[in-house]
């Protein structure tokens, strides 16, 4: 029965991990659902092996009653507390992390933009560059089609 009520509270502390994660980085509900399957999978797996190694296969009350005493004493005593601290610190940490991060990138930003005013500068220049080249290449055309022209008369 030790073993059980265990269990209830090592699968409530691990939800409420997957609870923390759900707070700290908010996504979809696809990713929620899809955790959630993960999370059942898991559980299941682990209550079955529970029931193999503890009952030899074969299904007992007492361990039922123990993972639920388990997982309530857990969810009553423990489970709010640590859900919504942890998040709160965990939050924090990641919101001081953002700064920092802003911070250390705002060089790369200076960088970028010059970088960007380069490029465009360098860019007008290869355009004029180009278009220069395009009309001495027409001109010379123009000359050389004229000449063959007036060749082609006489």
């Amino acid at each position: 029965m030790l073993h059980a009520f265990l269990m209830g509270v090592f699968i409530t502390f691990v939800y409420d991990i997957l609870r923390i994660f759900r707070r700290v980085i908010p996504h979809a509900g696809f990713f929620v659902s899809l955790e959630d399957i993960v999370f059942w999978i898991y559980c299941g797996t682990e209550v079955f092996l529970l029931m193999y190694h503890e009952g030899d296969g074969s299904l007992r009350w007492f361990a039922i009653v123990g993972a639920l005493a388990g997982m309530l004493l857990y969810k009553k005593l423990i489970s709010g507390l640590f859900v919504k601290y942890v998040s709160l610190a965990l939050g924090k940490i990641l919101e001081a992390l953002g700064k920092v991060l802003k911070f250390l990138c705002r060089p790369l930003g200076f960088v970028g933009r010059k970088a960007g005013k380069s490029a465009r500068k360098a860019g007008g220049k290869v355009r004029r560059f180009l278009r220069r080249i395009r009309r001495g290449i027409k001109n010379r055309l123009t000359i050389f089609l004229k000449m063959l022209k007036m060749n082609l008369k006489t």
